[in-house]
């Protein structure tokens, strides 16, 4: 098993970088661990490419997981509704609901 630290700062700027950095690992036999413990800053691009990275893998047959998410990761995932599809448990919402502005 692999583990790959994912860092602290998944803004916009750095989603190409995430996305080059995890190719190569797509096609890597075994189970994959994505160490999510640092994560202060993400944007929705950041997680559009785990999104993808961790499906591309579901369906080449290996399995990945997320080791420590902070709660910053939680609740992007949580408000983008992907918790399922990046494989998260979902945690008790401590927040509720967030309130639509619009």
């Amino acid at each position: 098993m692999s583990t790959v630290a994912l860092g602290d700062d998944l803004g916009i700027e750095t989603s190409t970088e995430l996305k080059t950095r995890l190719a190569p690992l797509v096609d890597q036999a075994g189970d994959l661990t994505l160490d999510a413990s640092q994560i202060g800053r993400i944007h929705t691009a950041s997680v559009q490419v785990l999104c993808a990275f961790v499906e591309a893998r579901r369906k080449a047959g290996h399995p990945t997981g997320f080791y420590g998410c902070t709660a910053t990761f939680r609740d992007a995932a949580r408000l983008l509704g992907v918790t399922q599809a990046l494989g998260l448990d979902a945690p008790h919402d401590n927040l509720k609901s967030v309130e639509n502005a619009a």
